[in-house]
Order: structure tokens, then C-alpha cells, then sequence
């Protein structure tokens, strides 16, 4: 699709995203999840957790780079993308891990590379916690965190983060519309981005009501405050291979929390693109694809 494609592209784009994935019912709700099988057995899957306030579909440039060698798994989180958005939800980071591992569960994965990006680091965080306790039941072959504030303290929220987070937040969120959502986002990304990206970033979050509950689904913010000691605690004892992944230009999950990352966890692996910003797998998807499957096909040889 090209950048000045009619909003029918957009729609047929993610009308063609949608089905090939399949809805996995859960206690709260709908969860959409995509699960495509691979062509070498012996590459362990990969888990893809997106972040705030998108959906997997931030990867699926990515995916079409990486071929069809390895199975991948991925989903929308509650709240998000193609997901039930139920209003009054929560919206925690540990019932998102717990939906994590139902999806590798649906999908029969024991064992998988993680590949994560902004919230979805703060949900690897709570994995790797559950590990270290032995609570985990997928075996972690790897983790790759890609521009995520693990780190809330080094983090620069955007203006629209901070007001979502104040007792304005039902308020702005209800607001909340296509102009002033692309003012925001697009000041993240390194590359500009084009009309269709925004555009189709725009449709996912705002279905079904999502845009109405932004002031609830970045409430995760608070929880990187409240569990520091258990998370940042459980990345300083990873035992599995890390890839710390980072667009330089990010404005929001700065460079120092990358660096910070590299420093703590033990035999971390940091890679970083100086052109690129908050969405690495959007902004140059197959140079980010070649760089995180060479370290999923390096940690498959040993």
C-alpha cells in the first residue's frame, strides 16, 4: 500500500490481518491471537507482545522480512487492537501476562523466543519474575525488549501520557480523536511515518470503544512504580539470552533506559539503530527483523 492509499486499503489491510488470526474466548472477554506455523521444527517459536496503545499489527511488516522458517504466535492484549476493550476493566500487567501464557497455551507452545515491545517489556518483566519463583509454565528461550519504559523513572511520557494519567485522563481519553492521537504519535517515531500507518494505528486503537479507555489501559504506568523491586529485580537475575533492541531516537523510552537495561541484565546482548525511534519494527522492519533473528538463530545453535 502506498502512503496516499484510499482508506479502503487500510480497511481491506486489516480486514486481511484479522482473519489470519482467530478470537480465544477468556473469563473478561474476546482476545484475538495469531498463531502461523513455521517450516523448520527445530526453530523455536516466537511470542510477540506488542505495546500501549497499539496491537500486534506493529509487527506485521516485520513478519512478512522474517519468512515463514519459525511458527509465531502472537496477540492483541485486552483493551487493545482487535481484542474485547470491556469498559471498568483493570487492565493490569499481570492479568496481561496471564493472557500471554493462555495464548501460548491455546496455540500448544512449550517453549519460545520472546520478542517484546514497550508494554509488552513490562509483561516480559512479569514472566521472567514468575520464572525466577518457578512459576512459569513456558520454558524461555529468549527475550528481546525493544524500546519499553522498564524504567518509568528515566522515561519521558508524552503530554498525552501524562494527561491519560491525570484526573483529567476519562476526560481527554473521551475526547480523544484521529487528529489528536496523530499529533501525539507521530513525534515518536524516528521515520516519519506515513498517512496509512497512522491511520491504521488510529483504526485499531479506536474500535470498540478503545480511545474511551485509554485512561484505564495505561494505568500499567502505575504498576511499573509499585512492583520496581520484583521486575527490575528479576531482569538483574534474567538466566536466559537477552537482546536489548533500541531505536536511539525514541523520546519516550530514551536511550538511557536502554543503556540501564544493557547494564543489568547478566550477558545481555544491545544492538541499537541511530536513525530509528519509538517503533523500530515500523520504521525499518527488515533491517529490525534481520537483527533479532540472527540472535534467535544464535541462541538456537547453542
Amino acid at each position: 500500500m502506498t502512503p496516499n492509499a484510499p482508506l479502503e486499503s487500510v480497511d481491506g489491510d486489516l480486514e486481511r490481518w484479522r482473519s489470519r488470526g482467530r478470537a480465544l474466548s477468556t473469563p473478561d472477554g474476546e482476545i484475538w491471537m495469531l498463531d502461523e506455523p513455521g517450516s523448520d521444527a527445530a526453530a523455536a517459536p516466537v511470542l510477540l507482545l506488542h505495546g500501549f496503545p497499539s496491537s500486534a499489527h506493529d509487527f506485521a511488516a516485520a513478519l512478512e522480512h522474517l519468512g515463514r522458517r519459525r511458527r509465531i504466535v502472537a496477540l492483541d492484549f485486552l483493551g487493545f487492537g482487535l481484542s474485547d476493550k470491556p469498559p471498568g476493566h483493570a487492565y493490569s500487567l499481570f492479568e496481561q501476562a496471564d493472557l500471554a501464557l493462555l495464548v501460548a497455551r491455546a496455540a500448544g507452545i512449550q517453549r519460545a523466543h520472546v520478542w517484546a515491545h514497550d508494554m509488552g517489556t513490562s509483561v516480559t518483566t512479569e514472566l521472567l519474575a514468575r520464572r525466577l519463583r518457578g512459576l512459569l509454565p513456558l520454558d524461555l528461550a529468549s527475550v528481546t525488549l525493544m524500546n519499553g519504559s522498564v524504567h518509568i523513572e528515566l522515561a519521558h511520557l508524552t503530554p498525552g501520557q501524562r494527561l491519560l494519567r491525570s484526573p483529567l485522563g476519562d476526560t481527554f481519553a473521551r475526547l480523544s480523536n484521529r487528529r489528536i492521537f496523530e499529533l501525539q504519535v507521530r513525534r515518536t517515531f524516528g521515520r516519519p511515518p506515513s498517512a496509512e500507518t497512522v491511520e491504521t494505528m488510529w483504526r485499531l486503537l479506536s474500535r470498540a470503544g478503545g480511545s474511551e479507555r485509554m485512561s484505564r489501559t495505561i494505568a500499567y504506568i502505575g504498576e511499573r512504580h509499585r512492583f520496581h523491586d520484583r521486575w527490575i529485580g528479576a531482569l538483574e537475575r534474567c538466566d536466559v539470552p537477552a537482546l536489548v533492541a533500541w531505536g536511539r531516537r525514541d523520546v519516550v523510552a530514551v536511550y538511557a533506559i536502554a543503556e540501564q537495561l544493557a547494564r543489568e541484565i547478566p550477558g545481555a546482548r544491545f544492538e541499537t539503530w541511530d536513525d530509528l525511534g519509538h517503533w523500530p519494527q515500523m520504521e525499518d522492519p527488515a533491517r529490525v527483523a534481520t537483527t533479532v533473528s540472527a540472535f534467535w538463530d544464535a541462541v538456537d545453535r547453542r
